[in-house]
């Protein structure tokens, strides 16, 4: 059944232009947003098991912050870049979802 209330939508790849109609999924995906450099997040969920900064602390870049156990294995979460801690969002046990901001960095 054709819906002639769909609008075309323009693009281009490489000197070609097309026109296409985007679906509803397409439509109310979630938007891509630029990460933050600095927030550390999970990027599974899983089990804190030790958290090793507190605020305040300043941190060298490689330095782990706190050990993450997901999948039973143990990750250690280390230091992106040389820094100071703003705030811990995590303690030892909790168990967080994935994408979670785990430390945030002054």
């Amino acid at each position: 059944m054709k819906d002639d209330n769909q609008e075309l939508v323009d693009f281009q790849i490489l000197s070609l232009k097309y026109k296409t109609r985007l679906t509803r999924k397409f439509k109310e995906r979630k938007k891509y947003q630029v990460p933050d450099p600095k927030e550390v997040r999970s990027v599974i969920p899983g089990t804190v098991t030790d958290v090793k900064v507190k605020k305040g602390q300043k941190v060298k870049e490689g330095e782990v912050l706190l050990l993450l156990e997901a999948m039973k294995m143990v990750n250690e979460i280390h230091m992106p870049f040389d820094g100071k801690i703003k705030k811990v969002n995590v303690e030892k046990g909790q168990k967080i979802p994935k994408n979670f901001v785990m430390v945030e960095i002054d």
